[in-house]
Protein backbone atom coordinates (compact mmCIF):
# COMPACT_ATOMS: atom_id res chain seq x y z
CA UNK A 1 0.00 0.00 0.00
CA UNK A 2 1.44 3.67 -1.22
CA UNK A 3 0.12 5.87 1.70
CA UNK A 4 -1.77 3.98 4.12
CA UNK A 5 -3.94 6.19 6.21
CA UNK A 6 -2.49 4.37 9.37
CA UNK A 7 1.06 6.32 8.87
CA UNK A 8 -0.12 9.37 7.67
CA UNK A 9 0.23 12.43 10.06
CA UNK A 10 -2.88 14.28 11.54
CA UNK A 11 -3.28 16.89 14.31
CA UNK A 12 -5.39 17.05 17.28
CA UNK A 13 -5.64 20.72 18.50
CA UNK A 14 -2.14 21.97 18.15
CA UNK A 15 -0.61 18.93 18.95
CA UNK A 16 1.36 17.11 16.15
CA UNK A 17 0.86 13.67 15.64
CA UNK A 18 3.27 11.99 13.57
CA UNK A 19 0.92 8.70 12.45
CA UNK A 20 -2.84 7.65 13.85
CA UNK A 21 -2.20 5.18 16.19
CA UNK A 22 -2.44 6.32 19.84
CA UNK A 23 -1.84 3.97 22.89
CA UNK A 24 -5.12 3.75 24.93
CA UNK A 25 -4.65 4.67 29.25
CA UNK A 26 -4.53 1.27 31.27
CA UNK A 27 -4.22 0.59 34.74
CA UNK A 28 -1.73 -1.06 35.94
CA UNK A 29 -2.71 -1.33 39.45
CA UNK A 30 1.08 -0.92 40.62
CA UNK A 31 0.69 2.78 42.55
CA UNK A 32 1.30 3.00 46.19
CA UNK A 33 -0.30 5.74 47.91
CA UNK A 34 -1.35 7.26 44.17
CA UNK A 35 2.29 7.26 43.53
CA UNK A 36 3.98 5.93 40.44
CA UNK A 37 6.26 3.14 40.94
CA UNK A 38 9.24 1.49 39.00
CA UNK A 39 6.82 -0.69 36.84
CA UNK A 40 5.44 2.55 35.61
CA UNK A 41 8.63 3.49 34.38
CA UNK A 42 8.85 0.11 33.18
CA UNK A 43 5.86 0.03 31.34
CA UNK A 44 5.50 3.72 29.67
CA UNK A 45 9.21 3.56 28.57
CA UNK A 46 8.23 0.49 26.56
CA UNK A 47 5.62 1.88 24.98
CA UNK A 48 7.08 5.06 24.50
CA UNK A 49 9.53 3.69 22.09
CA UNK A 50 6.50 1.44 20.36
CA UNK A 51 6.38 3.50 17.55
CA UNK A 52 2.98 5.05 18.05
CA UNK A 53 2.19 9.01 18.19
CA UNK A 54 0.70 9.46 21.08
CA UNK A 55 1.31 7.81 24.67
CA UNK A 56 -1.87 8.41 27.44
CA UNK A 57 -1.00 7.63 31.22
CA UNK A 58 -3.89 5.32 32.56
CA UNK A 59 -6.72 6.51 34.60
CA UNK A 60 -5.41 9.18 37.13
CA UNK A 61 -7.53 10.08 40.15
CA UNK A 62 -8.06 13.60 41.13
CA UNK A 63 -8.77 12.85 44.78
CA UNK A 64 -7.44 9.74 47.08
CA UNK A 65 -11.19 8.61 47.33
CA UNK A 66 -11.61 9.28 43.50
CA UNK A 67 -9.39 5.91 42.99
CA UNK A 68 -10.71 2.67 41.55
CA UNK A 69 -8.09 0.88 43.53
CA UNK A 70 -5.64 1.21 46.21
CA UNK A 71 -3.23 0.66 43.22
CA UNK A 72 -4.30 3.03 40.88
CA UNK A 73 -1.82 6.54 40.55
CA UNK A 74 -3.34 9.70 41.50
CA UNK A 75 -2.98 13.62 41.15
CA UNK A 76 -3.76 14.70 44.28
CA UNK A 77 -0.60 15.56 46.17
CA UNK A 78 2.64 16.79 45.20
CA UNK A 79 4.25 13.46 46.19
CA UNK A 80 2.15 12.30 43.21
CA UNK A 81 3.54 15.18 41.35
CA UNK A 82 6.81 13.86 42.30
CA UNK A 83 6.49 10.51 40.89
CA UNK A 84 5.15 11.11 38.07
CA UNK A 85 7.92 14.06 37.28
CA UNK A 86 10.76 11.02 37.38
CA UNK A 87 9.08 8.65 35.55
CA UNK A 88 8.08 11.26 33.17
CA UNK A 89 11.91 12.19 33.34
CA UNK A 90 13.16 8.70 32.52
CA UNK A 91 10.79 8.43 29.34
CA UNK A 92 11.04 11.89 27.46
CA UNK A 93 15.34 11.14 28.18
CA UNK A 94 15.02 8.21 25.54
CA UNK A 95 11.45 9.61 23.36
CA UNK A 96 9.59 12.09 21.80
CA UNK A 97 6.69 10.53 22.00
CA UNK A 98 3.69 13.14 23.13
CA UNK A 99 2.52 12.09 26.73
CA UNK A 100 -0.64 12.82 27.91
CA UNK A 101 -2.81 11.81 31.00
CA UNK A 102 -6.17 10.51 31.74
CA UNK A 103 -8.18 12.43 34.65
CA UNK A 104 -10.40 10.47 36.61
CA UNK A 105 -12.97 10.19 39.41
CA UNK A 106 -14.21 6.84 39.74
CA UNK A 107 -17.40 7.48 42.00
CA UNK A 108 -19.31 4.68 43.32
CA UNK A 109 -16.89 2.27 41.44
CA UNK A 110 -14.20 3.49 43.82
CA UNK A 111 -12.76 1.37 46.66
CA UNK A 112 -12.05 -1.94 44.66
CA UNK A 113 -9.19 -4.69 44.99
CA UNK A 114 -6.68 -4.97 42.26
CA UNK A 115 -7.89 -6.25 38.85
CA UNK A 116 -5.97 -9.72 39.56
CA UNK A 117 -7.29 -9.61 42.62
CA UNK A 118 -10.51 -9.82 41.49
CA UNK A 119 -11.67 -6.32 41.48
CA UNK A 120 -14.42 -6.92 43.90
CA UNK A 121 -15.71 -3.78 45.89
CA UNK A 122 -13.80 -3.71 49.50
CA UNK A 123 -16.67 -2.08 52.09
CA UNK A 124 -15.45 0.75 54.19
CA UNK A 125 -13.89 -0.71 57.12
CA UNK A 126 -11.86 -2.82 55.75
CA UNK A 127 -8.36 -3.03 54.94
CA UNK A 128 -7.49 -0.77 51.26
CA UNK A 129 -11.62 0.24 51.13
CA UNK A 130 -12.94 3.46 51.54
CA UNK A 131 -16.81 5.23 51.47
CA UNK A 132 -17.57 5.90 47.67
CA UNK A 133 -19.58 8.94 46.54
CA UNK A 134 -21.91 9.25 43.44
CA UNK A 135 -24.79 11.53 42.06
CA UNK A 136 -26.90 9.27 43.94
CA UNK A 137 -27.34 6.79 46.60
CA UNK A 138 -27.73 4.06 44.08
CA UNK A 139 -25.17 1.10 44.09
CA UNK A 140 -23.29 -0.36 41.16
CA UNK A 141 -24.52 -3.70 41.55
CA UNK A 142 -26.76 -5.30 44.55
CA UNK A 143 -23.77 -6.91 46.42
CA UNK A 144 -22.25 -3.40 46.64
CA UNK A 145 -22.39 -0.75 49.14
CA UNK A 146 -24.07 2.23 47.84
CA UNK A 147 -22.23 5.57 47.50
CA UNK A 148 -22.88 9.14 49.28
CA UNK A 149 -25.20 11.32 47.40
CA UNK A 150 -23.01 14.14 46.46
CA UNK A 151 -24.36 17.91 47.61
CA UNK A 152 -23.24 20.99 46.38
CA UNK A 153 -20.12 21.21 48.07
CA UNK A 154 -19.12 17.74 47.21
CA UNK A 155 -19.47 18.63 43.51
CA UNK A 156 -17.47 21.85 44.01
CA UNK A 157 -14.50 20.10 45.79
CA UNK A 158 -14.60 17.53 42.64
CA UNK A 159 -14.95 20.07 40.41
CA UNK A 160 -12.08 21.88 41.89
CA UNK A 161 -9.70 18.56 42.22
CA UNK A 162 -10.10 17.98 38.01
CA UNK A 163 -8.83 21.60 37.92
CA UNK A 164 -5.88 21.11 40.57
CA UNK A 165 -4.86 18.01 38.58
CA UNK A 166 -5.25 19.62 35.52
CA UNK A 167 -2.71 22.50 36.62
CA UNK A 168 -0.47 20.01 37.81
CA UNK A 169 -0.36 18.05 34.66
CA UNK A 170 0.38 21.61 32.82
CA UNK A 171 3.31 22.09 35.18
CA UNK A 172 4.54 18.47 34.69
CA UNK A 173 4.51 19.51 31.27
CA UNK A 174 2.32 16.95 29.76
CA UNK A 175 1.26 17.08 26.39
CA UNK A 176 -2.49 16.46 26.66
CA UNK A 177 -5.57 15.76 29.16
CA UNK A 178 -8.09 13.11 28.24
CA UNK A 179 -11.32 13.39 30.64
CA UNK A 180 -13.21 9.66 31.23
CA UNK A 181 -16.04 10.51 31.42
CA UNK A 182 -16.74 6.88 30.34
CA UNK A 183 -16.98 3.25 31.43
CA UNK A 184 -19.42 4.22 34.77
CA UNK A 185 -17.01 6.54 36.51
CA UNK A 186 -18.21 9.36 38.25
CA UNK A 187 -18.76 11.63 35.05
CA UNK A 188 -20.59 8.73 33.17
CA UNK A 189 -22.44 8.19 36.64
CA UNK A 190 -24.09 12.13 36.66
CA UNK A 191 -24.98 11.06 32.18
CA UNK A 192 -26.19 7.56 32.66
CA UNK A 193 -29.99 7.09 34.20
CA UNK A 194 -29.29 4.19 35.32
CA UNK A 195 -27.28 5.81 38.15
CA UNK A 196 -28.33 9.57 38.34
CA UNK A 197 -31.60 9.99 40.34
CA UNK A 198 -31.34 13.44 41.18
CA UNK A 199 -34.03 15.83 41.14
CA UNK A 200 -31.91 19.41 41.36
CA UNK A 201 -30.23 21.10 38.12
CA UNK A 202 -27.98 17.99 37.90
CA UNK A 203 -30.41 15.16 37.41
CA UNK A 204 -33.87 14.84 35.46
CA UNK A 205 -32.96 16.01 31.57
CA UNK A 206 -30.05 15.12 29.41
CA UNK A 207 -29.81 18.68 29.68
CA UNK A 208 -29.43 18.72 33.38
CA UNK A 209 -27.28 14.90 33.30
CA UNK A 210 -24.60 16.82 31.04
CA UNK A 211 -24.13 19.58 33.66
CA UNK A 212 -21.64 18.30 35.89
CA UNK A 213 -19.58 16.93 33.47
CA UNK A 214 -19.44 19.80 31.16
CA UNK A 215 -18.79 22.02 34.49
CA UNK A 216 -15.46 19.67 34.99
CA UNK A 217 -14.43 19.89 31.19
CA UNK A 218 -14.55 23.73 31.26
CA UNK A 219 -12.79 23.74 35.24
CA UNK A 220 -9.70 21.64 33.33
CA UNK A 221 -9.82 23.52 29.97
CA UNK A 222 -9.61 26.76 32.43
CA UNK A 223 -6.76 25.51 34.51
CA UNK A 224 -4.71 23.42 31.49
CA UNK A 225 -1.94 25.22 29.36
CA UNK A 226 -4.19 26.36 26.59
CA UNK A 227 -2.58 25.74 23.84
CA UNK A 228 -2.59 21.99 24.60
CA UNK A 229 -5.56 19.64 23.80
CA UNK A 230 -8.28 18.40 26.40
CA UNK A 231 -10.08 15.78 25.25
CA UNK A 232 -12.61 13.19 26.25
CA UNK A 233 -13.55 10.02 26.44
CA UNK A 234 -17.10 8.97 26.37
CA UNK A 235 -19.41 5.74 26.67
CA UNK A 236 -21.20 5.60 23.49
CA UNK A 237 -24.47 3.60 24.96
CA UNK A 238 -24.71 1.70 28.48
CA UNK A 239 -26.34 -1.45 26.25
CA UNK A 240 -29.23 -1.60 28.80
CA UNK A 241 -32.92 -0.54 27.97
CA UNK A 242 -33.35 2.97 29.02
CA UNK A 243 -30.22 3.97 30.01
CA UNK A 244 -27.54 6.19 27.61
CA UNK A 245 -27.87 6.35 24.55
CA UNK A 246 -25.81 7.24 21.19
CA UNK A 247 -28.22 10.10 20.75
CA UNK A 248 -27.44 11.48 23.92
CA UNK A 249 -24.10 10.45 23.55
CA UNK A 250 -24.15 12.83 20.22
CA UNK A 251 -25.95 15.83 22.06
CA UNK A 252 -23.09 15.76 24.74
CA UNK A 253 -20.01 15.81 22.49
CA UNK A 254 -21.84 18.80 20.68
CA UNK A 255 -21.56 20.56 23.61
CA UNK A 256 -17.99 19.64 24.01
CA UNK A 257 -17.29 20.52 20.84
CA UNK A 258 -19.07 24.22 21.64
CA UNK A 259 -16.14 24.23 24.89
CA UNK A 260 -12.86 23.65 22.78
CA UNK A 261 -12.64 19.82 23.56
CA UNK A 262 -9.83 19.10 20.84
CA UNK A 263 -11.18 15.16 20.55
CA UNK A 264 -13.92 12.09 21.07
CA UNK A 265 -12.51 8.75 22.20
CA UNK A 266 -15.59 6.79 21.91
CA UNK A 267 -15.58 3.86 23.98
CA UNK A 268 -18.93 1.93 25.52
CA UNK A 269 -20.43 0.51 28.59
CA UNK A 270 -19.99 0.23 32.38
CA UNK A 271 -22.82 1.64 33.94
CA UNK A 272 -24.87 -1.62 34.91
CA UNK A 273 -23.51 -5.28 35.93
CA UNK A 274 -26.54 -6.34 34.14
CA UNK A 275 -24.83 -4.90 30.66
CA UNK A 276 -25.02 -7.46 27.58
CA UNK A 277 -21.88 -6.24 25.43
CA UNK A 278 -21.65 -8.41 22.07
CA UNK A 279 -18.17 -8.40 22.03
CA UNK A 280 -16.37 -9.19 18.38
CA UNK A 281 -13.73 -7.09 16.19
CA UNK A 282 -14.23 -3.30 15.62
CA UNK A 283 -18.08 -3.72 17.81
CA UNK A 284 -17.51 -0.21 19.32
CA UNK A 285 -16.45 1.28 15.54
CA UNK A 286 -20.08 1.93 14.36
CA UNK A 287 -20.47 4.55 17.26
CA UNK A 288 -17.33 6.30 16.31
CA UNK A 289 -18.77 7.06 12.88
CA UNK A 290 -22.27 8.02 14.19
CA UNK A 291 -20.53 10.57 16.13
CA UNK A 292 -17.63 11.51 13.78
CA UNK A 293 -20.93 12.21 11.66
CA UNK A 294 -22.08 14.39 14.17
CA UNK A 295 -18.63 16.78 14.71
CA UNK A 296 -15.71 18.06 12.89
CA UNK A 297 -13.69 17.00 16.16
CA UNK A 298 -11.53 13.77 15.72
CA UNK A 299 -12.62 11.07 16.79
CA UNK A 300 -10.68 7.91 18.09
CA UNK A 301 -11.82 4.81 17.44
CA UNK A 302 -11.01 1.85 20.08
CA UNK A 303 -12.26 -1.82 20.95
CA UNK A 304 -11.06 -5.09 20.13
CA UNK A 305 -9.27 -3.64 17.01
CA UNK A 306 -6.30 -5.75 16.84
CA UNK A 307 -5.28 -6.31 13.13
CA UNK A 308 -3.35 -4.24 10.64
CA UNK A 309 -5.96 -4.27 8.11
CA UNK A 310 -8.66 -3.68 10.24
CA UNK A 311 -7.47 -0.50 11.75
CA UNK A 312 -6.62 0.55 8.26
CA UNK A 313 -9.87 -0.06 7.23
CA UNK A 314 -11.72 1.97 10.11
CA UNK A 315 -9.62 4.86 9.26
CA UNK A 316 -10.15 4.21 5.00
CA UNK A 317 -13.97 4.19 5.27
CA UNK A 318 -13.83 7.28 7.26
CA UNK A 319 -15.32 5.79 10.69
CA UNK A 320 -12.57 7.58 12.50
CA UNK A 321 -9.37 9.72 12.57
CA UNK A 322 -7.43 7.67 14.85
CA UNK A 323 -7.19 4.56 16.41
CA UNK A 324 -6.18 3.60 20.55
CA UNK A 325 -4.77 0.33 20.98
CA UNK A 326 -4.60 -0.96 24.48
CA UNK A 327 -4.65 -4.90 24.99
CA UNK A 328 -3.11 -5.31 21.85
CA UNK A 329 -0.49 -3.28 22.26
CA UNK A 330 0.12 -4.93 25.71
CA UNK A 331 0.58 -8.24 23.53
CA UNK A 332 2.48 -6.52 21.14
CA UNK A 333 4.55 -3.55 22.44
CA UNK A 334 6.04 -3.23 18.93
CA UNK A 335 2.86 -3.35 17.05
CA UNK A 336 2.74 -0.08 15.14
CA UNK A 337 6.71 -0.97 13.73
CA UNK A 338 4.98 -4.57 12.39
CA UNK A 339 2.42 -2.93 11.35
CA UNK A 340 4.33 0.09 9.65
CA UNK A 341 6.53 -3.27 7.90
CA UNK A 342 2.73 -4.89 6.46
CA UNK A 343 1.72 -1.53 4.90
CA UNK A 344 5.72 -0.50 3.22
CA UNK A 345 5.13 2.77 5.66
CA UNK A 346 8.09 4.08 8.05
CA UNK A 347 7.96 4.32 11.94
CA UNK A 348 9.87 6.04 14.37
CA UNK A 349 12.17 3.89 16.43
CA UNK A 350 15.36 4.54 19.09
CA UNK A 351 19.33 4.33 17.47
CA UNK A 352 19.75 1.66 19.81
CA UNK A 353 17.08 -0.49 18.12
CA UNK A 354 17.75 0.30 14.49
CA UNK A 355 19.92 -2.74 14.02
CA UNK A 356 16.67 -4.98 14.57
CA UNK A 357 15.39 -4.08 11.01
CA UNK A 358 15.31 -6.37 8.75
CA UNK A 359 17.40 -6.85 5.69
CA UNK A 360 14.22 -6.81 3.41
CA UNK A 361 12.78 -3.76 5.18
CA UNK A 362 15.64 -0.84 4.41
CA UNK A 363 13.17 2.09 4.82
CA UNK A 364 11.16 0.77 7.66
CA UNK A 365 12.68 3.17 10.59
CA UNK A 366 12.31 6.65 10.25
Amino acid sequence: MSHPMLFTPTQVGNLKLANRIVIAPMAQYSAEDGQMSDWHLIHLGQLAVSGAAALTIEGTAVTPDGRTSYGDVGLYSDQCEVSIARVLRGVRRWSDIPVGIQLNHAGRKASRQKLWEGGAQIPPGHANGWSTVGPSPVAFAASETPPTALNRDGLAAIRDAFATAARRASTLGLDFIQILGAHGYLLHQFLSPLSNRRDDEYGGSVENRMRFPLEVFDAVRDAFAHDRPVTMRVSATDWMEDGWSIQDTITFVQALEARGCAAINVSSGGSSAAQQIPLGPSYQVPFARAVKEATTLPVIAVGLITEFEQAESILSTGDADLIALARAVLFDPRWPWHAAAHFGAQVSAPDQYRRAQPGRLQRLFI
